[in-house]
């Protein structure tokens, strides 16, 4: 039997590893970059990027991004792509600028840097490409043929960026050990289409580790001082790299297929993708049926991260039952919702958010 694994074609991390771009660059012989951004990633860090190329004489084409990854945004931003000579298209931003870029590259078959400026979620190493409708709803999931040719992570970028971001990587990121665990006993699929390779599911559970063990002490950083030490680096390597190769390596299960559903609900769609997932491994837990106290020391862990625990903490208070069973049955319409034993239909997917959000108010108050 055939199993895949995928990797980008380069990653480095580090403080101010965004000064090597010009000379990697030089390395993949590229010379007229695209750079996408939205308007608040261009006043705060944008220099922080295009000075090195100014520096370098590299002649660099800006591209606007408007804030959400739409088809429409996409086709557009290719077709002012294709009024250029660009030969890379780097994304300098968040998740769904990245997806962004990765639309552009795909569009026309360019090569594809990624220079992301949180560590929200895992999307920097991916093939896929999430593309949402107006309301900020999931319609479906692109692909590029290849990874990212380089992923270049700037720790003190990152570190800048409000803490709040950090933690919603966690949150992505703790999910991973879980489904691609589930997604192996149910013998599912990757995102490259075949069962996953060993080295996927211990990059998994590596990912769950390294965030038990830094998490905590690096968010406290982040918190604190804005800047990079040992715990966050060790923290960023997990909620990117170790994320991003598990989860497209791995696959998915539960706790991602209920952002389906979570991204229906009009106040829920506005939370951050991690803090959604990280309410949904909590779900996936109940229903795997694990220990009672597992799935509390999970909570108590997601608790201490500051993130959401309860519907009330995304927003969905007074959330109705047929409003829970609506979430549910956009659940286990997503394609990895049989990744997961028992198996679970809607109904029984509404009684395990309820039973997850019953433990995080118990454990919140």
């Amino acid at each position: 039997m055939i199993k895949t694994i995928g990797f980008p074609g380069r990653y480095l991390q580090g403080p101010d590893a965004v000064q090597h771009l010009p000379e990697l660059l030089n390395e993949f012989s590229l010379a007229t970059p695209i750079v996408l951004m939205d308007d608040l990633v261009r006043a705060s860090v944008g220099d922080l990027l295009l000075k090195p190329l100014s520096a370098a004489g590299i002649q660099t084409t800006l591209l606007r991004f408007a804030g959400e990854c739409t088809s429409e945004a996409i086709e557009q931003l290719a077709l002012e792509a294709e009024r250029t000579q660009a030969d890379v298209v780097i994304g300098y931003g968040g998740g769904k600028t990245i997806d962004a870029a990765k639309g552009i590259a795909k569009a026309h078959n360019l090569r594809l840097f990624i220079v992301p400026t949180i560590a929200s979620n895992d999307s920097p190493t991916s093939r896929l490409i999430v593309l949402y409708d107006d309301q900020h709803r999931v319609t479906r999931v692109d692909r590029l043929t290849r990874n990212p040719d380089v992923v270049l992570v700037d720790t003190a970028i990152i570190a800048r960026a409000p803490a709040r971001f950090f933690a919603a990587g966690l949150g992505d990121a703790l999910s991973k050990k879980f489904e691609a665990t589930q997604c192996h006993l149910a013998r599912g699929k990757n995102f490259f289409g075949t069962e996953s390779l060993a080295t996927a599911r211990l990059l998994a559970e590596r990912c769950y580790d390294t965030i038990i063990e830094f998490g905590l002490p690096a968010l406290k950083q982040i918190q604190d001082h804005g800047t990079p030490n040992e715990s966050v680096e060790r923290a960023v390597e997990a909620s990117v790299l170790l994320s991003g190769l598990g989860f497209e390596s791995g696959g998915l299960s539960l706790s991602h297929a209920l952002t389906r559903g979570f991204s229906a609900h009009p106040v829920m769609s506005t939370f951050l993708h991690g803090e959604t997932v990280a309410f949904g491994s909590i779900v996936q837990l109940v229903a795997e049926e694990r220990p009672e106290a597992e799935v509390q020391a999970h909570i108590d862990f997601c608790h201490s991260l500051g993130l959401p625990i309860t519907l009330a903490q995304l927003g969905a208070k007074n959330a109705t039952e047929a409003e829970i069973l609506q979430m549910a049955t956009l659940t286990a319409a997503a394609p990895y919702i049989g990744n997961l034993t028992p198996a679970a239909d809607a109904n029984r997917i509404a009684q395990c958010i309820n039973r997850a959000d019953a433990m995080g108010h118990a454990t919140a108050r």
